[in-house]
């Protein structure tokens, strides 16, 4: 197991730094410090290793609870956010989902985090914090989809560091159409402080 998850890490820094198409195999063995047949015997391929690190990206990231799901959807969303500018797994997901997404196969990873917040405004519909006409699913999938172009347009923009800024925009923006006139007016489309450890 530590040895897989050396070969994660390091293949999350290469990815990261030099991007999916331009990393290569050999240079995520050197920074693993591991030899090639460790590699290959956990992982087939560089795409075998570029789904184990969408699949394991979302690990650290567990939304908070309160009597709020919407609430902690908001500060689910800043704390991704906070990740997106230190954490090298969502980073390399990130390029892997955007260097794939014209190719034959694309390695797609956002329906994690699409089923995470379908989850978080499900709770929040049963809690009456939906407006009646809010699907859940498709609010998600929205929602996932402008997040992902907000965190690519901050990364080209500032490198990440207005992001949470941007985050915040995009929930001012967005929460009109989905929350009750009860709820809008006790959400923090800031994100309340919440530390994660990545």
């Amino acid at each position: 197991m530590r040895t897989r998850r050396a070969v994660i890490e390091a293949a999350a820094h290469v990815i990261g730094t030099r991007g999916y198409q331009a990393a290569t195999m050999a240079e995520i063995i050197q920074r693993a410090g591991v030899t090639k047949g460790a590699v290959y015997f956990h992982f087939t391929s560089k795409d075998a290793l570029a789904r184990a690190v969408i699949k394991e990206q979302t690990d650290p990231f567990l939304p908070p609870v309160s009597e709020s799901r919407l609430q902690d959807a908001i500060d689910f969303t800043h704390q991704v956010a906070q990740g997106l500018r230190t954490d090298p797994l969502l980073q390399a997901g990130t390029r892997i989902a955007v260097e794939t997404t014209f190719s034959d196969d694309p390695l797609v990873p956002y329906q994690a985090w699409t089923d995470i917040i379908t989850n978080l405004f499900s709770e929040a519909r049963e809690n009456g914090e939906l407006l009646p006409a809010v699907v859940p699913e498709r609010a998600a999938e929205f929602f996932v989809s402008a997040y992902m172009g907000v965190q690519l347009f901050s990364r080209a923009a500032t490198d990440r560091a207005d992001l949470p800024e941007r985050v915040t925009t995009l929930w001012r923006h967005t929460l009109p159409g989905l929350a009750s006139p009860g709820a809008l007016g006790h959400l923090d489309p800031h994100g309340r402080s919440i530390e994660i450890a990545v």
